[in-house]
């Protein structure tokens, strides 16, 4: 593929997520495996400046032939038609495999067994996945069963015209009934499983409203603009307010220990192919909802 460069001092990762829609993360392994020629030299480096008039010659590698098995996990499929299907993970459930999770059980090999179709532009081990939920996040996840499909989800979810609305369960009384942290976050230094505020890290912004109080706990709606490992997780931490369960970013135990009470409850996109405007909705788990009627008797 070529392409011809219309602004001055744009990413070439940037440039090609934007015309392929390709998240980012996609488009630099591929350059530091492959590369991209930029006016007749290659190119190996996502940050390298483009300018107006450059030629982008980038080639997308060919999918690799499918190895993961499809299983008989039943799924609950909110939506789905020919284009995309949007499901209601339970929490526990890993969404594909890596290297270091190769169990079965995650949400890939159940969706290869529900849905007729899925994306392959992502790789063998994640078709369809265009965006991840945490194993112990429970909520809304859309899955491309076109290539087609993939590319405009995937770049909306890039220019931020994707809404990913959750509530979590927080530990403390937030001072403010909303506000925003905007904090960049990347791989932890001293625990590689973990995610830390990091001013060398990507951008992160997370946006926040409080929807109820239970005094030493508040209900939270949190509203993703960027979309980093572990953000909310990271975040609400950041603010004193960890997510109820989550022991990796010292949420408290009290009252739910098995994961964190975060719940991906709505999400608003634009259909692929007919463009209109779409929003999904789920309930937040009976588990979920059993902790905050114990605490609504509470404060009775």
């Amino acid at each position: 593929m070529r392409f011809t460069v219309d602004k001055d001092k744009i990413r070439l990762d940037v440039f090609l997520a934007e015309k392929l829609g390709v998240s980012r993360s996609n488009i630099k392994t591929v350059l530091e495996k492959d590369g991209a020629f930029v006016s007749g030299t290659k190119r190996t480096k996502s940050g390298f400046e483009l300018r107006a008039g450059d030629e982008v010659e980038f080639s997308l590698p060919e999918p690799e032939t499918l190895d993961v098995k499809a299983e008989n996990i039943p799924l609950d499929i909110v939506y789905q038609d020919e284009w995309f299907a949007v499901i209601n993970k339970p929490q526990g459930m890993v969404v594909h495999q890596a290297s270091s999770y190769k169990k079965s059980d995650t949400l890939v090999n159940a969706l290869l067994y529900n849905l007729d179709n899925l994306s392959g532009i992502n790789g063998v081990i994640r078709p369809g996945i265009v965006h991840r939920l945490d194993k112990d996040t429970s909520g809304l996840i859309v899955v491309a069963k076109n290539d087609e499909a993939h590319k405009s989800l995937a770049s909306q979810i890039e220019k931020k015209t994707a809404r990913r609305i959750y509530y979590g369960l927080c530990d403390g009384n937030f001072k403010e009934d909303e506000g925003t942290v905007d904090a960049p976050i990347a791989r932890s230094k001293k625990d590689r499983k973990k995610m830390a505020i990091d001013e060398a890290g990507r951008r992160a912004v997370t946006h926040y409203r409080v929807i109820e109080r239970f005094g030493k706990y508040t209900l939270v709606r949190f509203e993703l603009e960027t979309g980093r490992t572990h953000q909310i997780r990271v975040h609400a931490a950041s603010l004193h307010h960890p997510i109820v369960g989550d022991a990796v970013y010292g949420g408290s135990q009290e009252l739910y220990k098995s994961g964190q009470l975060l719940h991906a409850k709505e999400l608003v996109l634009t259909h692929p192919h007919t463009g209109e405007r779409v929003t999904f909705e789920c309930d937040l788990p009976d588990y979920f909802e059993e902790v905050l009627q114990k605490l609504r008797k509470q404060i009775r």
